[in-house]
């Protein structure tokens, strides 16, 4: 398949990006909730809101180079749905990356 592996580097890119800015997120706001008592928006710092803006950003590439990916590997609706519903769960974007690359693999659709 022409531009498939150029392809699965974007998306394995934007996967890590978009995970790694999440969960820094997101473990932001469980230690800033339990322990350093950032519960008035006021305290939090600047840092913590651009986290989230910088996700929300990263997720609409995110989403485009998953879908990308969905049509030239030809995913089912289900299957590139899960794909691109795991850019919002902490951590999952790293499994689903890890799960597509091991699909791919398994079909060769990627050079060794």
């Amino acid at each position: 398949m022409k531009g498939l592996p150029a392809a699965f580097t974007r998306y394995r890119i934007m996967a890590w990006v978009t995970g790694v800015v999440l969960a820094s997120a997101t473990v932001w706001l469980v230690v800033g909730r339990l322990f350093l008592d950032y519960g008035d928006a006021e305290m939090r710092p600047a840092l913590y809101g651009y986290l989230w803006i910088a996700h929300g950003w990263l997720y609409m590439l995110y989403l485009i180079t998953g879908v990308d990916l969905a049509f030239r590997v030809r995913y089912s609706v289900g299957r590139t749905l899960l794909i691109l519903i795991a850019g919002t769960i902490p951590f999952a974007s790293f499994f689903a990356e890890a799960a597509v690359h091991k699909d791919l693999k398994k079909r060769e659709l990627l050079p060794t």
